[in-house]
């Protein structure tokens, strides 16, 4: 199964973090499929590759907790089709 989850970079006290496609029996750092788009907690800056999210959700990609509210706070989900 695939998760959409977060990956964390970056040095000590200054994380960012890659949102990626990752099977979910590897590690946090292991190898993903696909970086899909990064989340930068200080300076609350969001990119999100929005059709190859799209892409992963469909064929059964699931959404870890923290991935789906920053998916949700960048509007991600429309009225009706949140899940």
């Amino acid at each position: 199964m695939v998760k959409l989850r977060l990956k964390r970079c970056g040095r000590k006290q200054r994380a960012i973090y890659r949102i990626v496609a990752i099977d979910v029996r590897s590690r946090r750092d292991g190898r993903d499929l696909r970086k899909v788009g990064f989340y930068d907690p200080i300076k609350n800056q969001t990119y999100l590759n929005v059709p190859v999210i799209l892409y992963f959700l469909e064929k059964g990609a699931q959404p870890t907790v923290t991935v789906h509210d920053i998916l949700r706070k960048a509007e991600f989900f429309k009225e009706g089709t949140s899940s």
